[in-house]
């Protein structure tokens, strides 16, 4: 017969190890489940403001997908983007630039309130999905600016390269009755996109 120690007494818990479990558990959950900090510092275009972070479905690893091309195959769809909620904002705009091709506009939305868009949002008006030339990758960066109040105009034509992006961004900061520091923050998004 073997001897059994320790089964039937009654082990005293030290509060303190109790303690030191709960806060290391605490703090290896607050661990997993942190996502990276978002910054505009490596941007050339909005580095001076807070960042936040924008997601798309619509991106495989990072690549646009097909359907929101502008070729033969594609079906000319805005991506889906999903951001959260801004505190100070009213209203955002939206840019997507080709970074490669002089920095050409294919994404103009103005006064956007919603911050869930799906496939497909942005009429013909407002975007034109990626073109590059046959077989060339091109980088195409969304920027999702987050407005205090609605601007007179959003600068800038879809479809043709936009030399004073710089200068259209930075016009959001003044607000329809010219109060200046408009913009609360700037999420952005990057995909590439390769003609055949």
């Amino acid at each position: 017969m073997l001897p059994v120690a320790g089964c039937s007494k009654d082990v005293p818990v030290s509060s303190e190890n109790t303690e030191a479990q709960t806060t290391s558990a605490a703090q290896t959950e607050t661990a997993q489940t942190e996502v990276p900090a978002v910054d505009n510092s490596d941007d050339q275009f909005v580095s001076a403001y807070p960042a936040f972070a924008v997601t798309s479905e619509s991106l495989e690893g990072n690549i646009w997908i097909e359907a929101c091309s502008n070729t033969e195959d594609g079906e000319n769809a805005s991506p889906e983007l999903s951001w959260e909620p801004i505190d100070g904002a009213t209203v955002y705009v939206i840019y997507m630039v080709d970074i490669n091709a002089n920095n050409f506009l294919h994404w103009k939305s103005a006064d956007v309130t919603e911050t869930n868009l799906p496939q497909g949002w942005a009429p013909s008006s407002d975007y034109v999905g990626p073109y590059p030339p046959s077989g060339q990758t091109h980088q195409y960066n969304i920027y999702v600016f987050a407005l205090r109040a609605p601007v007179e105009r959003v600068k800038g034509s879809i479809n043709t390269p936009a030399a004073k992006i710089q200068e259209f961004m930075d016009s959001l900061d003044t607000d329809a009755d010219g109060n200046t520091g408009n913009i609360v923050a700037v999420g952005r998004i990057t995909g590439n996109y390769t003609a055949k």
